[in-house]
């Protein structure tokens, strides 16, 4: 389970003293933390719950966890253009440092060649022709890539595919 990885990893980190990776865990375990609370309070409004299913239940699963990680992420990557606008070099090789440590958590990114690859194959199964079809496109693609490409990346290659028909 991911989110037994990441508490070995922050344990480990600690002993290492590798002060970057810490933070970072810890904020990373904080936000999943987060979202178990607000999944618990959800099902708390379920009155056929005891205190054991609840507890059970308002546990992430991987998919959920890796969401946390992916969000971490796009936060990251925001950060890291607001900085380089504001020409805060030393902000912005912090947070690409915190990014590279969330990296490790993602699953293996796929390549543009195969998202434009599928981005062709959902433009002929929903007869996509214009920028107004991108939508139903890019919802496609994303179901099928599942946290294996950004969806910025996925954008970017679907109105490219669409611009040029």
């Amino acid at each position: 389970m991911l989110k037994e990885k990441i508490k070995s990893d922050l344990e480990s980190a600690i002993k290492e003293k590798k002060t970057v990776d810490v933070s970072v865990l810890r904020m990373l375990l904080a936000s999943i933390l987060n979202k178990e609370k607000e999944k618990r309070f959800k099902l708390s409004q379920k009155p056929d719950l005891n205190e054991k299913k609840l507890e059970e239940e308002s546990q992430l699963n991987q998919e959920e966890t890796l969401s946390v990680v992916f969000s971490e992420t796009k936060k990251r990557k925001e950060s890291i253009e607001s900085f380089e606008k504001g020409a805060r070099a030393d902000l912005v090789e912090k947070e690409k440092q915190e990014l590279e440590v969330l990296k490790k958590y993602l699953p293996e990114q796929i390549s543009d060649e195969e998202i434009s690859k599928m981005a062709k194959e959902a433009i002929g199964k929903l007869g996509a022709k214009e920028m107004k079809d991108m939508g139903g496109v890019i919802k496609e693609i994303m179901s099928q890539v599942k946290g294996r490409a950004d969806g910025s990346r996925v954008s970017q290659i679907v109105k490219e595919l669409l611009g040029n028909d």
